[in-house]
């Protein structure tokens, strides 16, 4: 009877065993001693004893330390689900237990703890497919959101395109109206250029157009003169020695008037060896600034005019002295007109000169030039001195004969039946 009772249990152990069988399978294990040499360090985290009623070997299952590589390892459920699948393990050694000796209590409790395990592990597996949905349907949201987002932020952007298309348009048709405005400004100038060169081409030149150039010409003379007389003192020249080099024992009424000994120098080298040709002035004339003609037209008669007359005017000693070079006259020398200051002023006297000389044939071309020479006696018809008591002399009184010329300023021209008088510096005879 009592072999009876431990026969083999009918369908229910049938389909427990079916279950260990294809648990066993998953786990790839084999037997007790199979699974305990090849897990020993899992064995060694778990507490063996033997029980009292020498059934056989109890494993009491530990808590597995898992070194964490990730943050992924510090999961709560992951932990969990490692705790389950220890415990499935060791009902299953148990129910290994159980069969030997056989013993179908032992068999049915070890089965029940399997189930249980299995059943936990299914939850794991639920809840762990439901977080994942979880998270899904989260980042889908998330997506939205950033597609909501990113639709605004398209929309502005557009907006923005929108307005730099407009402001690119509207600064097309501003540089357009620039464009015009400039382009009709220059039409103007143009025009205003045309009417200047019009209006001085169809000049008529007359006795007075001849008389406002004459005082012009004197003008500038002695506009250069004082640049000159200012580098001479600046450069350490006796001026004294240096007028007395121009005119000889000269009676000066004032020590300043031998600021007129330089003018005379200066236009005795500027009228020397000229004579009277009647030529074209109005190219230059056209220029507001003669220095301007000087480079447009570098190779014209008056260029050569300047080149000729400022070689002859500022000699190399004294170019050297006031500039400590002699450069702007190897400019000159070269067929170049330097521009400086000194050359400048000195081109606006030559200008006055060189229309000067050209407008008086234009008007006359029997037109002649007069020199007063020095110790002549003065004459008002012919003759203006450049201090006031003379200038306002009239026929030949007594009073007149008792000067005479110490030297001249400027030349006298004929021009017709015109007269125009000579300047010149005087002093009283003996």
């Amino acid at each position: 009877m009592e072999y009876a009772t431990t026969t083999r249990p009918s369908k229910t152990s049938s389909n427990i065993s079916d279950i260990v069988s294809k648990f066993a399978k998953v786990c790839k294990l084999r037997s007790i001693g199979v699974f305990y040499s090849e897990n020993h360090s899992n064995l060694r985290n778990n507490t063996i004893s033997v029980s009292k009623d020498g059934s056989g070997i109890k494993i009491h299952p530990q808590p597995v330390d898992v070194p964490c590589k990730s943050n992924v390892c510090e999961d709560v459920e992951i932990i969990k689900l490692f705790d389950i699948v220890s415990g499935l393990k060791l009902a299953y050694v148990q129910l290994q237990e159980a069969h030997i000796p056989y013993d179908p209590e032992k068999i049915i409790s070890a089965n029940g703890l399997v189930v249980a395990e299995l059943e936990a592990l299914c939850k794991i597996k639920r809840m762990y497919k439901e977080k994942k949905l979880k998270n899904v349907k989260l980042k889908s949201s998330r997506s939205d959101l950033l597609k909501a987002e990113v639709e605004v932020n398209e929309k502005i952007l557009e907006a923005l395109k929108q307005n730099v298309k407009a402001k690119d348009s509207e600064i097309f048709h501003l540089r357009q109206k620039i464009q015009d405005l400039d382009l009709g400004n220059a039409i103007l100038l143009e025009k205003i250029r045309q009417e200047r060169l019009e209006r001085k081409s169809v000049r008529v030149w007359n006795v007075n157009a001849f008389e406002d150039s004459f005082k012009a010409a004197s003008k500038s003379i002695h506009d250069f003169a004082k640049p000159v007389i200012s580098l001479m003192k600046a450069s350490g020249w006796n001026l004294d020695l240096a007028a007395n080099s121009i005119e000889d024992a000269v009676v000066y009424s004032k020590r300043c008037h031998k600021k007129y000994a330089f003018e005379a120098y200066i236009a005795r080298r500027m009228f020397n060896k000229m004579s009277l040709q009647s030529y074209n002035v109005d190219d230059i004339m056209r220029f507001d600034e003669p220095f301007d003609s000087l480079i447009v037209h570098p190779d014209s008669n008056f260029a050569k005019f300047c080149r000729e007359k400022y070689l002859l005017v500022v000699h190399p000693q004294m170019e050297a002295s006031f500039f400590g070079n002699l450069d702007q006259r190897t400019f000159v020398l070269s067929g170049k007109h330097p521009r400086t200051p000194f050359y400048q002023i000195f081109a606006k006297m030559a200008n006055w000169v060189w229309i000067l000389l050209g407008i008086a044939s234009s008007i006359d071309p029997k037109a002649r030039l007069f020199v007063a020479n020095r110790g002549c006696q003065f004459s008002d018809v012919c003759m203006q001195s450049v201090e006031e008591p003379y200038e306002g002399a009239s026929g030949f009184s007594e009073a007149q004969t008792n000067y005479k010329v110490e030297f001249m300023l400027m030349p006298g021209f004929k021009i017709g039946e015109t007269l125009v008088k000579s300047r010149v510096y005087l002093s009283r005879m003996k």
